[in-house]
């Protein structure tokens, strides 16, 4: 890989990780309503699930699902509903951690790695990334460099939107505040679904 397609990789790395998607309004919520601290399960496991999608489309699964558009529909229907799932839990929660705490928990790790699998973003970044960078005479060598870039870049970006909601929590510690910035993030999260569906 050349310098220049190396540091066009870092840079779509960086632009796809750190806007606005699923992961990044869901840790913002996260960051609020946990804190950054809890979160932190949470944002390795986006991390390293991510890391683990890179590496099956790079060594194939890309071409089975394109292969397969049946499939490829299936998997926009499933993320779609559990996408909308959770805009639903983040939309009705109510309460910062301490009040109602039995109700309502930070996602786990292996909840964040599986919904990688599910999330529409995930898979654009992902076939995107390997179509336009990965290398068919060195496949092997390409794809883990695309694999690490992502991963050492994916993980300070998303932190950024956990450490971000964590900076409002003082702000959004008023019930009626924090009920319409709850609803409002379950709003911006059903609504991600829309260019990625069309």
């Amino acid at each position: 890989m050349t310098i220049d397609a190396f540091l066009a990789l870092l840079v779509y790395a960086f632009v796809t990780s750190i806007t606005p998607g699923p992961n990044n309004f869901m840790l913002l919520a996260s960051g609020v309503n946990f804190g950054f601290a809890k979160t932190i399960p949470h944002m390795l496991g986006i991390s390293i699930g991510f890391l683990v999608l890179l590496l099956a489309v790079g060594f194939g699964l890309g071409a089975v699902l394109t292969a397969f558009p049946v499939l490829h529909t299936g998997l926009k229907i499933a993320g779609g509903v559990y996408l909308l799932y959770l805009a639903w839990k983040i939309a009705v929660s109510r309460s910062l951690t301490g009040k109602g705490e039995a109700k309502t928990r930070p996602m786990r790790f292996i909840d964040a790695a599986a919904f990688q699998w599910v999330n529409p973003k995930a898979w654009v970044m992902a076939i995107t990334a390997m179509a336009f960078y990965a290398i068919p005479e060195h496949p092997f060598l390409s794809v883990t460099l695309i694999s690490m870039v992502f991963t050492v870049v994916n993980l300070p970006s998303v932190s950024v939107w956990a450490g971000f909601g964590m900076a409002l929590r003082g702000f959004l510690s008023d019930p009626v505040r924090l009920k319409w910035f709850n609803i409002a993030m379950g709003v911006l999260l059903a609504a991600t679904l829309w260019p990625m569906l069309r």
